[in-house]
C-alpha cells in the first residue's frame, strides 16, 4: 500500500455502495436481545473488561460499548498483518527459497566449481510433513537436473530481509520458550520450526526404543537416546533440549506399547536446516564434502541454480488465520516488510492509513502473541469495513475461516455454513473475536474483545452473541457480491487469489 492512500479515497470507495447498505440497521427487537445478552455477559465476567463494536461495511455504527478502549487483541491482529502483507505483495505473490551459485558446472566430474548458499524468502511453508508447501528435497532434485551431483564447502545461509537467522521474538513472553504454538522466527524456517518423532519400543526389555520416522529428513542425527524399553504396555517419554541443538530422549515405554509421537521446538533451526539438506541432497544423489569446511567465495555472476514457491499468499493467508499460525503471520509481515525488525511500525502505519489518523493501535509483533499489542474495538471494526473497499481486495473476509472450521469450531451449530467469517483470539486473559456475519441486508461487521480471567465464559457468550445476529444469516460470499455491488473484477495481480477463494 502507497502513501497516496488516504481518507479521500476510502470515504470515495464507501460513497458508491448501493443505496440499500445506507437502511442497514438492527432491529429494535436485535437491539433488546443484544442488550439483554451484554447485561448477562457482564454479570458472568464482572471481573474482566469489554469492548464491543458492531457495524456495517460503510463504517456505520450500529452497537457498541467501550468501542475506544485499547484491549490486547491477541490472535485477531493477524487481521491486520494479512491485509498489510497482502497489500503490499498482492495476493497472487509467492515466497521463493533459492541456490544461488557463482561458477561453472565442470561437465566431466559433475562437481559445481564455485560458491553456492540458499537464500532464504522466511516460507512459512517450506518442508512440512503432512501439510502443501515447497521441500528441500525438490531443490535438491532441481540441482541434480543440472548435473550437478557434488557440492563443495559450508552450507551459506542468506535471506533478503536481513540476516539469516532465527530468535524468538523479544515482545514475547518468555513463558512462551518451547511451546510448540511459538517457535523461533526467522527465515531459517523449516517444518515451522519444530520436529516430529516417532519411537516404538525396543525388541527387549532395557532395550533404547527404536526411532521409527524424524521429520525433517536428517533431524534423526540430532535425537540422543537415553530412554529404556521396560514392561508392560505405560509409556513415559519426553524430549529435552540440549545445548549443541539437538535432544534427549528420555524415559521409558512399554515393550507392549503403541507407537509414541512427540513434538519439539527447534531452537536452533540452522542446525535442523543442516541436517535436512545434507539428507535432500543425500536422496537425489548429490556428494556433499568438505562441509565443515568455511563456504567457498568465488567471482563471477550470481546465477539461479535451483528455486522453490510457496502457493500465492492468499492460500498462505487462508491457512494462517485457520490454524491460527504465529510463526506463519512473524513470517509474512517480514516478508512484506522486506525486513526483520520495521514490520510493526509498517502494519500500524497501513492500518492508520486505511482507518484514519485517529486509529487506535499499538502492534508489537505481527501474531498478536505479545501481550504489549493494544488495539480499540472500533479500530478492528472499521479496519474490516474499509479494508475490502480497496481494489482488489473486496473478497478479503473469505480469507477468515468460515464458521465451523478451524478456530471458529465452536461457531459449528445455530446458523447456515459460510454466514460466518472472522478470526478468533486467546491468551491466558483474552477472548476476542471479530469478523464478519452475512445477512439478508448485508454484512456486518463485529469486533468483540474481552481481556480478563474468564476467558471460557467470555468465548462462550461471543458464540451467543453471533448466533443471536446470525439466526437468518445468509453465505457471505453471496452477502458480499450484494454489499460490494455486484461480481467484483479482479486485475492479473490478483486472480490467483481469486482461484483460491473460489
Amino acid at each position: 500500500m502507497h502513501r497516496r492512500l488516504s481518507w479521500t479515497l476510502a470515504f470515495c470507495a464507501l460513497s458508491s455502495l448501493t443505496p440499500a447498505l445506507a437502511a442497514q440497521d438492527l432491529t429494535p427487537a436485535e437491539r433488546l436481545r443484544v442488550d439483554d445478552w451484554y447485561r448477562k455477559t457482564s454479570d458472568r465476567t464482572s471481573d474482566g473488561e469489554w469492548g464491543i463494536a458492531i457495524g456495517t461495511m460503510g463504517g456505520r455504527v450500529l452497537w457498541s460499548v467501550n468501542s475506544e478502549l485499547e484491549l490486547i487483541p491477541a490472535s485477531t491482529a493477524k487481521l491486520f498483518t494479512v491485509g498489510f502483507s497482502r497489500a503490499r505483495a498482492g495476493g497472487g505473490a509467492r515466497i521463493s527459497t533459492r541456490i544461488i551459485g557463482r561458477g561453472a558446472l565442470d561437465s566431466t566430474t559433475g562437481r559445481w566449481m564455485g560458491s553456492w548458499q540458499l537464500e532464504l524468502g522466511g516460507d512459512p511453508t517450506l518442508e512440512r510433513s503432512g501439510r502443501d508447501g515447497p521441500t528441500l528435497r525438490e531443490l535438491a532434485r532441481q540441482l541434480r537436473a543440472r548435473g550437478i551431483i557434488q557440492l563443495d564447502g559450508a552450507l551459506a545461509l542468506t535471506s533478503r530481509t536481513g540476516p539469516a537467522a532465527s530468535r524468538y521474538p523479544a515482545v514475547w513472553s518468555a513463558e512462551f520458550v518451547g511451546q510448540l504454538y511459538a517457535p523461533p522466527v526467522g527465515p531459517v524456517t523449516l517444518h515451522e520450526n519444530t520436529i516430529s518423532l516417532t519411537f516404538r519400543p525396543g525388541q527387549d526389555v532395557g532395550s533404547p526404543p527404536t526411532l521409527v520416522s524424524a521429520y525433517p529428513a536428517g533431524v534423526d542425527r540430532l535425537v540422543r537416546m537415553s530412554a529404556t524399553t521396560v514392561g508392560g504396555s505405560r509409556r513415559r517419554l519426553s524430549l529435552t533440549a540440549d545445548p549443541d541443538g539437538g535432544w534427549t530422549l528420555s524415559g521409558t515405554i512399554g515393550i507392549a506399547s503403541r507407537r509414541a509421537g512427540i513434538s519439539a521446538v527447534a531452537h536452533e533451526p540452522a542446525s535442523v536446516l543442516g541436517y535436512a539438506w545434507a539428507a535432500a541432497l543425500d536422496r537425489a544423489g548429490i556428494r556433499w564434502v568438505n562441509r565443515s569446511s568455511p563456504p567457498i567465495v568465488a567471482p563471477g555472476v550470481p546465477a539461479v541454480l535451483a528455486k522453490v514457491e510457496s502457493a500465492p499468499f492468499d492460500s498462505v493467508a487462508v491457512e494462517i488465520n485457520r490454524r491460527s499460525l504465529n510463526i506463519g503471520a512473524e513470517l509474512v509481515l517480514q516478508w512484506a516488510a522486506a525486513s526483520q525488525t520495521s514490520g510493526p511500525a509498517l502494519l500500524n502505519q497501513h492500518v492508520r492509513e486505511v482507518v484514519g489518523p485517529n486509529a487506535r493501535i499499538r502492534l508489537v509483533d505481527g501474531s498478536g502473541l505479545s501481550e504489549l499489542d493494544r488495539v480499540s474495538p472500533m479500530t478492528q471494526m472499521l479496519y474490516l469495513a474499509r479494508y475490502p473497499q480497496l481494489h482488489g481486495a473486496e473478497r478479503y473476509p473469505l480469507l477468515l475461516p468460515a464458521n465451523g472450521m478451524g478456530t471458529l469450531r465452536g461457531l459449528r451449530y445455530g446458523m447456515g455454513k459460510g454466514v460466518v467469517h472472522a478470526k478468533t483470539g486467546t491468551l491466558d486473559r483474552v477472548a476476542t473475536l471479530a469478523g464478519y456475519l452475512g445477512r439478508p441486508d448485508g454484512v456486518l461487521v463485529i469486533s468483540l474483545m474481552y481481556n480478563g480471567r474468564r476467558t471460557h465464559a467470555a468465548r462462550a457468550a461471543e458464540w451467543e452473541l453471533f448466533r443471536l445476529l446470525g439466526a437468518e444469516g445468509v453465505n457471505l460470499s453471496g452477502a458480499l457480491e450484494t454489499q460490494m455491488g455486484g461480481p467484483t473484477n479482479r486485475d492479473d495481480e490478483t486472480e490467483g487469489a481469486a482461484q483460491v477463494l473460489r
